[in-house]
């Protein structure tokens, strides 16, 4: 679904480069600067070393451009990937909604994205979509289902 991320940000210049951070799996090192120049792109990795299944540490690597160490960090993704399992079954291996095919994989997770958006209360009477000035209330799932 990296493929879908141009598309959703705005275009990064070198002067307005855009802030990526990852776990250690190098695929991303590679895949990036086919939708990036490397010079429009902050890009750090935090990397944990485990022992015995358990995080001893973290390593804070810069890959691209210079992001703040201090702002390297995934635990936002992290928990948000754990929100996003819990109330999606089709992200759950072994379950009886599993995906089986992509699209309904994507078309699930599109809806879950209005929720989350539109829908559910992030801050005081607030969505994220009213935090960016995309509507001016929550939306109710009727509002939702009967849109046009």
């Amino acid at each position: 679904m990296i493929e879908k991320l141009p598309e959703r940000t705005v275009h990064p210049f070198p002067q307005t480069k855009i802030e990526i951070f990852t776990d250690g799996n190098d695929d991303y090192t590679y895949v990036l600067p086919d939708y990036y120049a490397d010079t429009c792109i902050n890009y750090g990795q935090l990397v944990k070393i485990r022992e015995n299944g358990k995080v001893i540490d973290k390593e804070k690597r810069t890959i691209y451009g210079n992001p703040d160490p201090g702002d390297i960090e995934t635990t936002d993704t992290e928990s948000f990937n754990g929100i996003l399992r819990e109330r999606n079954g089709r992200l759950v291996r072994k379950s009886k909604c599993f995906s089986k095919r992509r699209w309904r994989l994507e078309c699930s997770i599109q809806v879950f994205q209005f929720y989350w958006n539109f829908i559910s209360e992030f801050k005081r009477r607030t969505s994220p979509a009213m935090l960016e000035g995309l509507t001016d209330h929550l939306w109710t799932w009727h509002e939702f289902f009967y849109f046009y």
